[in-house]
């Protein structure tokens, strides 16, 4: 891998963390940056790119640095609550590299439209270990508020994304 390819992705793992710490608690879960920066991290960078930078973030929680939200580290973190969600980044990419590689670059939208949809599936499966009661309020308590502020998360990475790209080096 090139230097740059590699510095591009630190640098958007370190914002991943940074948009961690951006936290509003609600209830077991926080309305918090981090969607916003794992999008700007996929329209950026793709999902090659966003794939190790957020594979980064995790293993930078997982050896213990307080990259999560509420300043939280280590493995427990990927194994409580809102681990779901977390695991979901790294599917996101996944989703995201796997669409446009197949499709092209013209279907960012929707493979970033994709990529939060599987964050939210992984997120919400997960929270339903830990707030057993039946899919719709778990959905009520953990996708329902968060879908307009992430789908304005979402117009800004995209928007900003062109600009970003243009600054970055290649």
């Amino acid at each position: 891998m090139k230097p740059i390819f590699l510095a591009r992705c630190a640098l958007f793992s370190a914002l991943m963390c940074i948009c961690a710490w951006i936290s509003i608690p609600m209830g077991n879960l926080s309305f918090t940056l981090q969607s916003f920066a794992l999008l700007l991290a996929l329209f950026v960078l793709g999902g090659k790119g966003a794939t190790v930078s957020v594979a980064v973030y995790l293993l930078l929680g997982i050896v213990g640095i307080p990259v999560f939200s509420g300043f939280r580290g280590g493995f427990s973190t990927l194994l409580g609550v809102t681990g779901g969600y977390l695991w979901g980044f790294l599917l996101a990419c996944l989703v995201f590299w796997g669409i446009t590689a197949f499709f092209g670059e013209k279907t960012k939208i929707y493979a970033g439209i994709t990529a939060m949809v599987s964050v939210y599936i992984c997120g919400t499966i997960w929270f339903m270990v830990y707030a057993p009661g039946g899919l719709l309020p778990i959905l009520a308590q953990s996708v329902l508020p968060y879908l307009l502020p992430d789908a304005v998360k979402f117009l800004l990475a995209f928007s900003l994304s062109g600009k970003l790209k243009k600054l970055l080096p290649a």
